[in-house]
């Protein structure tokens, strides 16, 4: 297969307090069930590879949970992040404060990083999540939008029962410059192989009638970057765009 082109690679950076429903929102978007039993993410990274119309893109989705005591480490994922879905749970008004501080990190960070005046607009979708349990609602729709500035994407959902998550998973895709295919509703999800497989059948019918339905597959092998990678990533980041000379993660 030929590489995907980095105009097509994006990574999530996955941010939200314990218990707000992060690790089954990304189960989702992995084609996997709601799991009713919590058990306490460090840290998870999963890609998924997709073939829509003829081109191949790659999501990395990067759980930083276990960073959360961490603010050097966050800050290094915060700063090779792409596109943020902050969570919070919708019965937990702190878990929405916690968002509102790392709404802040994320902007101070990339202000810091690229030497801007001014905070930069943020790809980010909020999400406030456990719509299911209305009747321990904490924090309301009005709360939020109050909250938050006008240029964030604020959608209510419930992993539980998938209420929600298509219209998250979309505001992701419009945000990344990436197909509504990627959405897991609109394509298929095959194994690796089969995906590969597929993937070499179909090179070089880009935008013929003969392109088939969008796939996609969960990339079994796939390990987060070390730290030392990522540190190198925003490196060359900063010295391709003329901004830093060096970039100061504490």
């Amino acid at each position: 297969m030929s590489p995907t082109k980095r105009q097509n690679h994006q990574r999530i950076v996955v941010l939200g307090a314990p218990k707000v429903g992060k690790t089954n929102i990304l189960r989702r978007f992995l084609g996997k069930d709601f799991q009713e039993h919590y058990e306490p993410t460090t840290e998870e990274f999963h890609r998924k590879l997709f073939h829509i119309g003829g081109e191949t893109y790659q999501v990395d989705l990067l759980d930083a949970t276990g960073e959360r005591d961490f603010p050097a480490k966050r800050r290094l994922s915060i700063l090779t992040g792409d596109i943020f879905l902050l969570v919070f749970s919708l019965d937990n008004r702190e878990s929405f404060q916690e968002v509102c501080d790392l709404l802040n990190e994320i902007k101070t960070a990339k202000t810091k990083f690229l030497k801007l005046k001014t905070p930069p607009r943020v790809p980010v979708v909020v999400c406030g999540n456990k719509l299911d349990l209305c009747a321990q609602r904490a924090v309301s729709r009005l709360d939020v939008t109050q909250t938050l500035s006008e240029d964030v994407t604020f959608i209510e959902t419930s992993a539980k029962d998938d209420t929600g998550l298509e219209d998250m998973f979309k505001a992701l895709a419009t945000l990344g410059g990436l197909p509504d295919e990627t959405s897991p509703a609109r394509h298929d999800t095959v194994p690796i192989l089969t995906y590969r497989s597929l993937c070499v059948s179909q090179r070089g019918r880009r935008g013929s009638r003969g392109v088939g339905a969008p796939f996609a597959a969960v990339d079994p092998l796939a390990r987060r970057p070390s730290f030392t990678s990522d540190l190198r990533l925003v490196l060359g980041s900063s010295t391709k765009n003329n901004k830093l000379e060096s970039c100061t993660i504490h």
